[in-house]
């Protein structure tokens, strides 16, 4: 009787198996004749977002606990029951804990590989379905590809390249990172005519869709320039003094300083010092005597070019002061004798001393009969 039973169950759980594979090779291309199709207007499409690297589930439930499943995608069966055909490790069977009929599939790590539809096939005796889910694998946008950086003389025309892949196809920009951060048309190319100074420095590439934050990478520019000097200062001391020249020059590359005075070059020794700070160089002479002075041209030089320019150095002349004698008084300390208002100096109008004073008298007189004479 047993055996009977047995023979009973084995040959029910068959004819399911044997149904459940049949109704799956109603899905399956290669059940059907080359170049044919079958459309099932009435299953409908659930769709399934995800994103890269993360786990989808493709939800499906049985009508009840004697109903059977299975899933599969495209042509390749992935489940039959709880019999696993794909060999993927990555996909497994869910139950819900509080929904014994619930028989869904789960995929970890998702690829654009995974991408496409799937069907959740549930055989039953009264009302057999099939449930269509199509899976749509988003991918963050990623900068494969981008110039590297580089160097070109002023006025020349540079191109830049920035390619990135994703889905949806990222949207690429680029922008100049400067105070302005100036944008430039959306493109994977970027070009420039004409570029001069004030548009080198870094480009960044940013790749951009809807899934996370944006892709950037920076591509630096250079652009280089003859030398152009920019200021040039002198601290002017009297003799036995230092004095001091600075010159500053922009350039790229760094330029090269030199100094001259008149046409001879400067050399560091005996009192004379030259320190070059990228682009800026300092002269400085020590103790300097009436020969020191004259005529410095400061000369800046790189591959592209060169500029100069000069500067006179003239002595100061220190102003010689004197100061009122002081005689002791009767307590014996020093003190400074009183003085009374002095006299305008007259060297310019040809008069001195009291001569002045008694000519501004008349004047004055003059003026004075001429004023009440009027009134």
């Amino acid at each position: 009787m047993d055996t009977m039973i047995a023979v009973q169950d084995a040959s029910v759980s068959g004819q399911w198996f044997t149904a459940i594979i049949l109704s799956l090779c109603c899905f399956l291309p290669s059940c059907l004749p080359a170049g044919q199709t079958v459309d099932y207007p009435w299953l409908g499409m659930e769709r399934v977002v995800s994103r890269q690297g993360d786990t989808a589930l493709l939800r499906c439930y049985l009508l009840d606990g004697f109903s059977k499943g299975a899933w599969l995608n495209r042509s390749s069966i992935i489940f039959a029951g709880d019999d696993k055909w794909s060999v993927d490790p990555r996909v497994s069977i869910v139950s819900g804990v509080g929904d014994k009929h619930e028989y869904s599939l789960q995929i970890q790590k998702v690829d654009v590989t995974d991408d496409g539809q799937y069907t959740c096939s549930v055989q039953s005796e009264r009302n057999p379905r099939s449930k269509l889910i199509h899976l749509t694998v988003k991918v963050p946008p990623k900068i494969y590809d981008i110039s590297t950086d580089i160097t070109i003389n002023e006025g020349s025309n540079i191109s830049l390249i920035c390619m990135a892949s994703g889905k949806p196809d990222p949207t690429i920009s680029w922008r100049h990172i400067t105070p302005l951060a100036k944008k430039y048309e959306s493109g994977e190319y970027l070009m420039i005519n004409g570029i001069n100074r004030d548009q080198a420095g870094d480009y960044e590439c940013s790749a951009q869709n809807d899934i996370s934050y944006p892709d950037t990478k920076t591509v630096k520019v250079t652009v280089n320039f003859a030398p152009e000097i920019r200021e040039m200062k002198s601290a002017r001391e009297g003799r036995g003094r230092t004095a001091l020249l600075r010159c500053e020059a922009a350039a790229v590359p760094t330029p090269i300083f030199e100094w001259y005075k008149g046409d001879k070059k400067l050399t560091k020794g005996q009192g004379i010092e030259i320190k070059n700070l990228s682009s800026r160089s300092i002269l400085s002479m020590t103790n300097m005597t009436e020969d020191g002075y004259g005529n410095y041209t400061c000369v800046a030089a790189n591959k592209l070019g060169k500029a100069n320019a000069s500067m006179p150095l003239i002595p100061i002349i220190e102003p010689t002061t004197t100061s009122p004698v002081s005689s002791p008084d009767q307590s014996g300390l020093t003190s400074t004798p009183t003085v009374g208002p002095s006299a305008p100096n007259t060297a310019p109008y040809g008069t001195t001393g009291n001569a002045e004073v008694l000519s501004s008298c008349q004047y004055l007189v003059l003026a004075l009969t001429s004023f009440i004479s009027v009134y």
